[in-house]
């Protein structure tokens, strides 16, 4: 399959530490960056590629194939509106856009434009929970009955990526809300990942309990899908991380899958089947790979027209309503406390 010639918009601490050597590793080329700031465009000069201040730019540049949007939120609409206007695939970070109709605006100008989208939930494409999809459809937990994560770490005001970026995560106007904007979403897309069925109800509380700031820095999802499976998500960040914080069980009428250190942009952690007959646990081998080098091989996959449902916009607008539904939900209660 020939390597896709890839474009990054917002080379921060993601896009230059995680994805840019995905690119690498799946054997595609990054051929160009399009970030105004004076750090960023270093470091892709010296990544050997072509530095734009503007996706406009980057999108007019006919050797790009596709453009990995990784901007502030509240950016995303601009961004990949130009890469889909110049005819550029779209792989866009989660969450879709700081808002909803941001977020339905960019899968139109998808669709309008005739371009593959996606949304980067790297969580997908994680070998651990590759395997627990597997073992789940195999009838190896019985029943599926309940989804629980816990999916924390530490964030406080001052928090920087050490790339010399501001911390737009905690800012309301710039991403859109808090922990709960920005990490709830694995959790709802993964329960579509690991059972085959969506949550289509929700209820939210949110605290601003440690920091300071105009977000929410933890918050509690209870969802349910419309067979009944429960899921339920607790996000933070407020927890140090050097606490055991990154959890995810599904639980069956015949067993307990346990899944630590899975969640989160590198490789590795642990699987273990604890039976339901006798309560002994049993670890689970699964590959050692990164997520993001597995997210860029199946979009590659998906853009030479193969294996396409591992991205779709009008499942991730769900997921998008799902998260604007749980912020509504939280508000009942009057302001975070």
């Amino acid at each position: 399959m020939e390597p896709v010639r890839w474009g990054i918009a917002g080379f921060g601490w993601v896009a230059s530490d995680y994805m840019a050597p995905a690119i690498q590793a799946a054997g595609d080329r990054l051929v160009a960056v399009a970030d105004p700031g004076e750090a960023a465009q270093a470091r892709a000069a010296a990544l050997g590629v072509r530095a734009y201040r503007s996706v406009e730019e980057m999108a007019a540049d006919e050797s790009v194939e596709a453009i990995y949007v990784a901007t502030p939120n509240h950016l995303h609409r601009a961004a990949v509106e130009a890469a889909a206007a110049g005819g550029k695939a779209v792989l866009c970070e989660k969450p879709i856009a700081a808002d909803l109709a941001d977020a339905e605006a960019i899968v139109e100008a998808c669709s309008q434009a005739g371009i593959l989208y996606g949304t980067a939930f790297d969580q997908r494409h994680h070998p651990a929970h590759g395997r627990m999809r597997e073992l789940i459809a195999q009838g190896r937990i019985g029943r599926p009955t309940a989804l629980r994560i816990v999916y924390a770490c530490w964030l406080g005001p001052d928090w920087t990526t050490g790339h010399g970026t501001a911390n737009w995560r905690a800012s309301q106007a710039e991403a859109g809300g808090g922990a709960l904007m920005d990490l709830a979403p694995h959790g709802l897309d993964l329960t579509e990942f690991l059972l085959g069925e969506r949550i289509e109800d929700v209820s939210c509380l949110l605290q601003r309990r440690v920091h300071d700031y105009e977000v929410d820095d933890g918050g509690v999802v209870i969802g349910r899908t419309a067979s009944g499976m429960l899921a339920t998500l607790h996000v933070a960040y407020n927890c140090p991380d050097a606490l055991p914080r990154r959890r995810l069980e599904v639980a069956g009428s015949q067993g307990l899958l346990v899944a630590r250190n899975t969640m989160g942009q590198d490789g590795g952690g642990t699987l273990q089947l604890v039976d339901g007959a006798d309560g002994s646990s049993h670890p689970i081998d699964f590959e050692d790979a990164s997520p993001f080098t597995n997210q860029v091989r199946a979009f590659d996959r998906a853009l030479r027209g193969k294996e396409r449902g591992a991205f779709s916009g009008a499942r991730d607008l769900h997921t998008m309503r799902l998260l604007q539904r749980a912020y509504e939900d939280s508000r009942r209660e009057g302001p975070i406390p």
